[in-house]
């Protein structure tokens, strides 16, 4: 399903987003949905981030533009400390850019992080990052083993605040793994198994492709949002009772 229809479904049911918290996302119509989608796992801190007032406090310095600044560094510590040992690290707006680039210095040493997987990316030598903040889609990391300082073409420049923000997160995900564990994701499989192979966090469809659509929808009707993208995953909402997945479960398909 399309991102765009999808978003016109929810809108179409429960009417516009008013608030966000944890795992969960709040309605013009007073319902609470519960978040399996996740930006695509950039929300899986939750939409409740403490990055969010490290950015406003960075931007009410007025560091908006695109000009040297600290957090750079704080944000390669941060990354380095995620990926077990010290990286450089590179911008960019689109993930096949910071692609390209990974693999015109190593197209065999390259790879997408992915939290909770229980991979040991410290062997690898490029890295690609979505830093886990919902509004920074076109905001990739390319962290490259730190004897690579240059790449064949220039990396891309991001607000401070934005940056420093992107910092914060990456901390706080240090922190959750640390703390997240198998036990906080299979509480959910009674329900989640039904549709999904879950690996960690990860839900991948067992629904047959011509009937995810259906799927989608049945679920917003049952309050639950999942991926629209059948080739794409969907996450357990960690820190929700698994009660609120009941009339998900009386699904069938």
């Amino acid at each position: 399903m399309k991102v765009e229809k999808f978003y016109s479904e929810i809108q179409k049911r429960y009417g516009n987003i008013t608030r966000a918290r944890g795992p969960f996302l709040y309605t013009q119509k007073n319902v609470r949905l519960t978040d399996l989608n996740q930006e695509g796992g950039r929300a899986i801190l939750g939409w409740d981030s403490s990055a969010y007032t490290v950015f406003k406090n960075v931007l009410s310095k007025g560091l908006a533009g695109s000009f040297n600044c600290a957090y750079k560094g704080q944000l390669e510590k941060a990354v380095s400390e995620l990926l077990n040992g010290k990286r450089n690290i590179f911008f960019f707006s689109h993930k096949k850019d910071a692609m390209q680039a990974a693999l015109l210095l190593d197209a065999q040493n390259t790879s997408v992080y992915k939290p909770f997987s229980g991979v040991d990316y410290s062997g690898v030598k490029n890295v690609i990052i979505a830093p886990p903040l919902p509004w920074t889609n076109n905001f990739w990391i390319l962290a490259a083993a730190a004897n690579d300082s240059g790449l064949p073409n220039d990396s891309e420049r991001f607000p401070p605040a934005l940056v420093a923000a992107a910092a914060r997160a990456v901390y706080d995900l240090i922190a959750a793994i640390k703390v997240r564990q198998e036990k906080d994701f299979f509480i959910y499989d009674k329900v989640l198994t039904k549709f999904f192979e879950r690996r960690s966090c990860w839900l991948r469809p067992k629904v047959p492709q011509e009937k995810y659509d259906d799927f989608v929808l049945a679920c917003l009707d049952a309050g639950v949002l999942v991926n629209p993208d059948y080739n794409a995953d969907s996450l357990v909402p960690f820190g929700a009772d698994k009660g609120v997945l009941k009339k998900m479960g009386e699904i069938n398909v």
